[in-house]
């Protein structure tokens, strides 16, 4: 058995070794036929920081020159996207965070510093006042998604947070919190599971449905929804000290990890069919496992403190034993992620936001402070 700690050095060792190969590029997806080398977005696509993140990640290790200057090569490339802005959407945390937050963070960059604020004031110029919810999507994506919020969409709440700090300006915070109360009230079930989407009306912001999104149905449980609801909400509570945000993301994990297959990583959703179970999803897995260990930081109960540790010890060790990729066989550092089943779309394959947060999960072991 693979210890954590030798996880986290080849872990490590394999970003070291895709920098020459990925180079400043935007993969998503591990692809060709036998799902091997990652694929190369548009800058404007939802997963763009995650390569730059573990560029970031590799660095705070290192300081791996090369890695520095990729990273903010990804970066720079991210630029033009403020001055098109129109494809911009609610994933800019998921865009910006990693690559020029995380920058600013480390070196003071002024220029960095002016992108996190500007991908901030994108995100909080699609809060629906009457909804009290920060949009998802834009129309070109999905027709008629005005009204739409999605669980996703926790997690990059975690700019506003930082923009409120940096600028000393509440509104920012003010926005984040309106819309992690929002999905508390309307999306987490009395089961403590989540839907994939929520529908509004966008004039009155009335509740109007929940959506399938990328989940088996409305009513079940997609995976990693329900990761992003664990991370999401420990954000939220490391942010504003709510003990209600806790409550949720201590109540999910504790649904998330007791439904569960006896490998301990999840099928892309926990009410798949069983004729569906070959598909899982192991993003779902880290993601679950970083934000139960951002939770563990924030408890003050030992015994609920070491619960959720080792919850996300124990995943950690799961994705290590079956599912980690430490060779040069593969670009992906996990295999058996799965994006979207529900349309037959990328099963069973690396996906770049997995082995972000399977480092940055592993790199918490290690003491490091957390991108998000």
């Amino acid at each position: 058995m693979i210890t954590l700690n030798n996880a986290y050095a080849y872990a490590i060792k394999k970003i070291e070794h895709n920098v020459s190969l990925l180079g400043a590029s935007f993969p998503h997806v591990t692809i060709c036929e036998d799902n091997t080398k990652y694929n190369d977005e548009k800058p404007q696509f939802w997963t763009g920081g995650f390569w730059g993140g573990l560029l970031w990640l590799l660095y705070n290790e290192t300081q791996d020159i090369k890695a520095l200057e990729t990273a903010i090569e990804i970066e720079t490339k991210q630029d033009e996207l403020f001055d098109e802005f129109l494809s911009l959407h609610h994933d800019v945390g998921f865009m910006w965070l990693p690559t020029a937050v995380e920058h600013y963070k480390k070196t003071g960059c002024k220029k960095s510093f002016v992108r996190g604020l500007k991908a901030a004031s994108v995100l909080a110029s699609r809060f629906n006042l009457n909804g009290r919810f920060i949009r998802a999507w834009n129309n070109y994506i999905r027709e008629d998604s005005e009204g739409w919020a999605i669980i996703d969409c926790m997690m990059n709440l975690s700019l506003l947070y930082w923009a409120s700090k940096e600028t000393k300006d509440p509104r920012f915070k003010q926005i984040a919190t309106a819309h992690a109360d929002t999905v508390l009230k309307s999306f987490v079930r009395p089961n403590f599971t989540v839907p994939h989407i929520v529908e509004f009306d966008p004039i009155t912001g009335e509740r109007l449905r929940t959506g399938a999104g990328q989940g088996k149905s409305p009513t079940s449980s997609w995976s990693r929804g329900q990761a992003w609801a664990i991370y999401g909400f420990a954000i939220s509570y490391r942010e504003t000290g709510k003990k209600e945000y806790f409550d949720a993301s201590l109540n999910i994990a504790r649904k998330f990890y007791s439904s569960l297959p006896e490998d301990k990583v999840p099928y892309w959703d926990f009410d798949s069919e069983t004729e569906d179970r070959f598909v899982r999803d192991s993003s779902a897995a880290a993601i679950a496992a970083s934000g139960m260990l951002e939770l563990a930081l924030l408890v003050e109960d030992e015994k609920v403190k070491s619960e959720v540790y080792n919850m996300g010890k124990s995943l950690l060790q799961a994705l290590t034993d079956n599912y980690a990729i430490f060779d040069d066989s593969c670009e992906g550092l996990l295999k058996n992620g799965t994006v979207n089943y529900a349309r037959k779309k990328h099963v069973n394959v690396s996906i770049i936001y997995g082995d972000f947060y399977y480092l940055e999960a592993l790199a918490k072991l290690q003491g490091k402070v957390s991108i998000f």
